[in-house]
């Protein structure tokens, strides 16, 4: 299933003459100063982009300091470094050409570096080593970037100290030197390098040594006869072919994700003409360097190559319709699931249309448990989970999975039980509080089933009269109902009593009003003004004495919750006077 991505719009904004979203600098950021001149450049990744290219300049766009194209990498180190108390433009091209597209250049950002005030430190030779024998007398001698150098003096002599084959030579800001001609052969031979700038030459640099070998010729460079230069949607483990050079023994193969690494294959010698190499990461640009050799030594000056392996998942530019495309699966699925613990397990069931699926629980440790491999699970516990689902893709032979996948939170609930109708007398109303318990998320409402209900559960202003109290539990565990009645007309429960041994009002009791239908009670509890329960009377008894265990409990309001035998229930309160 293809996946259409609005991303396109963004990136082809500069095609189609619209505002273009690039990505930042994020180091050195936009606008930094005192930037050291040997930094690396790194910028911020843009998803389905096949590449990038760099250009470093004086001016905004220019290429004048380096152009270097990195492939899917994200950042970049100037071989050479960077001039000194200089503003540097940086300009990231978003590189569609191997794709038979069309570049997308982005605005130039900047910084400014460093004013570096003292000399360089010495740097060493790369090729040929200290100590190197039967070195090729047509040997390219190399070494490496010294920090804020700007140039390097070379020296080669048959002597220590000598320069006999080459006087103290100035070769600029360069890392490499050809002798126009050949080293003597079977020679010991002595070369310095010392890097400079404008504070001077670094000091106390050590030479080193090597031993030429026999006269012989060198073998020519090669090139890649497959995949060519430059091809595009190469197999992921693809046959590496190259030209035969005749003279040549064996080829040096350099193979890395950029310009400058060798992260797939490093130097590694081959004598045939071609390798298979396996496994190439897809969507992704290879930098390759063969360089044949012979007992003369090794080519010298071959150039480096490049092809891209535009399988896998993507996405892809397609550049037929100006759109990226996506060989994974697109999922929709929440973030919590929700299950009722009196219906456990509960199966889940996605709709997403997908080859297969995989549904893992994951521990507190992070480990993954695989629970189903089909479209369902069935879930009996709260927890982390991981949900896949993935699509079946051929390409080159080889089938490939292109997964998508989500970690959601389950949690369960259950219907709530009402433990307590708590009602407080306000000035001709009544402030009542739910009081529940239960593991749900729990919503209330007052007097209809259907709502509306509030995340609260206090309601104030409720009315004299019969009311029925609902909580619902939010993921549909179900709805508990209490009904509550409280007339504030209500006669036969005295406003106060003073059990003070006088004979009058010394108990609390319900009397019976007047000219009323009898009323019948199953129970009389009393609490104090906390809701603190401290006792239950019968209707036939002779009622409260104001005392706890014999012991008498002071003056104040008290509240008492009737229950009659039709179950409705009748609040109020009352004062104990001593």
């Amino acid at each position: 299933m293809l996946k259409k991505l609005l991303l396109i719009i963004v990136l082809l904004n500069a095609v189609t003459g619209m505002a273009q979203e690039c990505p930042d600098l994020l180091s050195p950021v936009d606008g930094a100063s005192n930037v050291p001149v040997n930094t690396t450049i790194t910028w911020e990744s843009v998803d389905g982009i096949p590449g990038y290219r760099v250009r470093l300049g004086t001016s905004p766009g220019g290429a004048d300091i380096a152009e270097q194209s990195v492939g899917s990498a994200t950042s970049y180190t100037p071989p050479l470094g960077l001039p000194e108390n200089t503003q540097i433009y940086v300009t990231i091209i978003l590189d569609f050409l191997f794709q038979g597209g069309s570049d997308i250049v982005c605005a130039s950002q900047s910084f400014t570096t460093e004013d570096v005030t003292v000399a360089p430190n010495c740097t060493t030779f790369r090729n040929p080593l200290n100590g190197a024998t039967d070195v090729s007398v047509f040997t390219n001698f190399t070494w490496f970037y010294a920090p804020t150098a700007t140039g390097y003096f070379l020296t080669l002599g048959t002597f220590p100290g000598g320069s006999d084959i080459l006087p103290q030579t100035d070769i600029g800001n360069s890392l490499s030197y050809n002798p126009p001609g050949q080293l003597p052969e079977n020679q010991l031979i002595y070369a310095s390098v010392v890097p400079y700038n404008e504070n001077g030459s670094a000091s106390g640099c050590t030479e080193i040594s090597f031993t030429t070998g026999e006269l012989a010729p060198l073998p020519g460079c090669t090139n890649l006869t497959n995949p060519v230069n430059g091809a595009v949607n190469v197999p992921l483990t693809p046959l590496l072919e190259w030209t035969a050079v005749p003279g040549a023994v064996g080829y040096r193969l350099t193979v890395g994700t950029t310009p400058t690494n060798a992260n797939v294959l490093d130097n590694a010698a081959f004598f045939t003409n071609s390798t298979f190499v396996l496994n190439f990461e897809p969507n992704r640009t290879f930098f390759i360097t063969i360089v044949p050799f012979n007992a003369a030594g090794d080519a010298i000056g071959c150039t480096q190559e490049s092809f891209s392996t535009l399988l896998g998942c993507g996405p892809y530019l397609d550049l037929a319709t100006g759109e990226f495309v996506s060989l994974n699966p697109e999922i929709n699925f929440p973030d919590t699931v929700s299950f009722c613990e009196n219906l456990a397990p509960f199966t889940v069931t996605t709709e997403d249309v997908a080859d297969g699926f995989r549904w893992y629980q994951i521990d507190p440790y992070g480990n993954e448990t695989l629970l189903s491999e089909n479209s369902s699970v069935d879930l009996t516990s709260n927890g982390t989970y991981r949900y896949e689902a993935y699509n079946f893709v051929s390409q080159s032979g080889n089938l490939i999975e292109c997964p998508t996948s989500k970690e959601f939170e389950v949690v369960s609930s259950e219907t709530a039980i009402i433990d307590n109708l708590l009602a407080t007398e306000e000035v001709t109303t009544w402030r009542v509080t739910v009081e529940t318990s239960g593991i749900g998320d729990y919503e209330y409402a007052i007097d209809n089933r259907d709502g509306p209900y509030q995340d609260s559960n206090v309601f104030s202003g409720v009315t004299p009269g019969n009311h029925t109290f609902y909580v619902r539990d939010k993921n549909g565990c179900g709805i508990a109902e209490e009904a509550f009645s409280q007339d504030l007309t209500v006669e036969g429960f005295p406003k106060f009593f003073t059990p003070n041994g006088d004979t009058f009002n010394d108990y609390w009791q319900f009397i019976q009003p007047k000219n009323t239908d009898a009323i019948v009670f199953q129970s009389i509890r009393i609490f104090d003004r906390y809701g603190k329960f401290l006792k239950e009377i019968s209707q036939d008894s002779e009622g409260w004495d104001g005392n706890i265990a014999g012991r008498p409990l002071p003056s104040g309001d008290y509240w008492f919750k009737a229950v009659d035998v039709t179950n409705r229930e009748i609040y109020g309160h009352f004062s104990l006077k001593r």
